[in-house]
């Protein structure tokens, strides 16, 4: 986890800082259903590299939002979730969904209009 003098002052920036980018956000829209493994990830995440799902998952796995989860079998599985922090951003995620929604609704209104 960052310290605190590693993060931005203002919350916003804070927030930005550690989900901001497209690949974490759209990786937390998918762990909030569920636990997903590597692949599965990946096969969802059209167009995401191997290397960005793979530096991403660590990042937010430093940043205490997500937990890798290794089951001792043969071969190896490795699940992905959220942690309760990762979990308390549902409200945000909710919020951003429900933004986009409407968005496209206006969108789709003042089309039908002309």
């Amino acid at each position: 986890m960052k310290t605190k003098a590693e993060l931005p002052e203002c919350p916003v920036a804070t927030t930005v800082a550690l989900i901001g980018s497209k690949w974490k956000l759209l990786i937390l829209r998918d762990l909030l259903q569920r636990a997903w493994r590597f692949n599965e990830l990946k096969r969802d995440l059209d167009g995401i590299s191997q290397k960005v799902l793979t530096d991403s998952l660590r990042s937010l796995e430093e940043d205490g939002i997500v937990e890798r989860i290794v089951f001792p079998e043969v071969p190896p599985h490795v699940e992905y979730r959220l942690t309760p922090l990762g979990e308390s951003m549902r409200p945000i995620l909710d919020s951003l969904r429900e933004w986009g929604r409407q968005y496209k609704e206006q969108l789709e209104s003042e089309s039908r209009k002309e």
